[in-house]
């Protein structure tokens, strides 16, 4: 018993992995690099790390998008940048308003970085992420999180703005209301590479919580229409577009099948339980966050349909 008690002892007193040095980099395209977050959902064994970030080297400086979901994350960030270059980091883009993608903020303010986002990402952070940090906190831990804090961006931007930071060209573009009401993609003009925020996920069942589904299917089209050589998405592995057609693709399902057991009047509790897509099974977060969606459009439809909606 004795020896039991000193192994578990033993066992919580051990320090964290070193996350800068799991924090490997991976080019994808002239001067532009992603980190490829985990699957599934944070937990202390992923340290949180879930969400796609990355980073674009200029002629004399470096463009962030997204921090990562603690201070600790945006530490180990810019340990591996340093790694690739010494150039200083000039600017952060934070893509939307989600925990994995903004926490990480405190470490790059502290540097006096400067951080941009959407006017309606700004408000949403505002609104509820003191709350999303308290539980993170539970669920990761003090010493994880520690020096978190919920850091607005100073800049905002109220629609599409083209911008020249550390001599790249960058599209940020905004079509409305998609996934999250302030969602920026970030597309650098001169390698091609998109880095798609949470408007696209690869082979990972995206979030509807957030979202209005019309504005999110025409955003997609737009986003398809530049044609990107390389899509950086907001989970899952770096992709060509297709990512963006099989999110998509994804969304119409869902949709297609919620209308119809709705129509022959299934109830909620039904809807959740009839409304399987079967070619989706494999993709993450499926068995958890499929049923959600399906129960958030359920919810939608029902409200449209007694007109305390606006239809879409």
């Amino acid at each position: 018993m004795r020896r039991a008690l000193l192994l578990l002892c033993l066992l919580f007193a051990a320090p964290l992995p070193n996350l800068a040095a799991e924090l490997m980099p991976v080019q994808v395209g002239d001067g532009v690099y992603a980190f490829v977050g985990e699957p599934g959902e944070p937990t202390v064994e992923n340290q949180g790390n879930i969400g796609n970030s990355g980073f674009i080297v200029g002629a004399d400086g470096v463009i962030v998008v997204d921090t990562g979901i603690s201070y600790r994350h945006g530490q180990a960030m810019l340990q591996a940048i340093a790694r690739i270059t010494q150039k200083p980091v000039r600017l952060v883009i934070i893509t939307h308003a989600v925990q994995e993608f903004l926490f990480g903020n405190a470490a790059f303010a502290e540097r006096g970085i400067a951080l941009l986002a959407h006017a309606r990402s700004a408000e949403l952070m505002r609104s509820r992420c003191e709350h999303c940090l308290a539980n993170l906190n539970q669920v990761l831990g003090a010493e994880l999180m520690a020096g978190s804090r919920v850091v607005l961006p100073a800049r905002t931007i109220e629609g599409p703005t083209r911008l020249t930071v550390a001599g790249r060209e960058l599209d940020l573009l905004h079509y409305g209301w998609a996934a999250t009401p302030g969602d920026l993609a970030v597309y650098d003009r001169s390698s091609g590479v998109l880095f798609a925020g949470g408007l696209v996920s690869a082979r990972r069942i995206p979030e509807l919580r957030d979202g209005r589904l019309a504005g999110w299917l025409s955003a997609l089209d737009r986003l398809e229409a530049i044609g990107a050589r390389q899509v950086v998405p907001g989970h899952g592995a770096v992709s060509t577009p297709a990512a963006i057609a099989q999110t998509r693709a994804y969304l119409r399902s869902l949709d297609a099948r919620v209308r119809e057991v709705y129509d022959a009047g299934a109830s909620l509790l039904e809807a959740v339980d009839m409304v399987d897509l079967p070619e989706y099974r494999d993709w993450d977060m499926y068995p958890v966050m499929h049923r959600k969606n399906a129960h958030q459009r359920y919810l939608e439809l029902e409200l449209q349909e007694f007109g305390t909606e606006p239809a879409e």
